[in-house]
């Protein structure tokens, strides 16, 4: 598994209230396998996680989400959590970045909450989806086809419910990012 990503490199699109361990674990993950991670944020400088309802870590942006192209990165990692994405998701140039994977067939993973920002980004109609049940109806509404596993793999889209979840949600990650682009990932 150490060399799966090897020359890889993966943005991690996320803004200040993503839970920590749904970013830090699959970075990990990711790092382990050989992928090159960016944490990529509309905020400058540092990015703010929690730990349930608890402030914790201050992390490094990387890059700034105006200095982000698509066409650096083989894959997209959105984090959950409750206040990230529902940040992300009414910031345009975010929904675009989002969107710019999708239309370049990479695949993309979010966990949680995350799966908001794809619905704001009009990508889930038809897709087989999970997220934490608090959206399922959010997702279902704009078209996706909900199921409540712990992932869920659709053409290069990964999706997964809960931090209990990230084992197999890591799994699939690599997996997914390690095919590259997918010929049913668009938006």
């Amino acid at each position: 598994m150490a060399d799966e990503l090897r020359d890889r490199k993966v943005a991690i699109l996320t803004t200040d209230g993503f839970e920590e361990i749904e970013l830090t674990s699959p970075r990990d993950a990711i790092q382990m396998a050989g992928g090159i991670t960016d944490i990529v944020s509309p905020n400058q400088d540092i990015v703010r996680a929690k730990k349930g309802n608890d402030w914790s870590l201050d992390f490094d942006v990387d890059v700034p989400l105006d200095r982000a192209s698509v066409d650096d990165y083989d894959a997209l990692l959105i984090p959950g959590g409750v206040i990230n994405p529902d940040k992300l998701r009414v910031n345009g140039q975010a929904l675009d970045f989002v969107r710019a994977f999708f239309n370049a067939g990479k695949p993309v993973a979010a966990i949680c909450h995350g799966p908001q920002v794809l619905i704001d980004a009009e990508v889930v109609e038809g897709r087989k989806m999970t997220s934490v049940k608090n959206i399922s109806k959010d997702l279902i509404n704009a078209g996706a086809l909900w199921e409540d596993s712990p992932v869920v793999v659709d053409q290069g889209l990964v999706t997964s419910r809960t931090p209990d979840d990230l084992p197999d949600f890591n799994e699939k990650v690599i997996e997914e990012f390690a095919e590259g682009k997918h010929a049913g990932q668009h938006a």
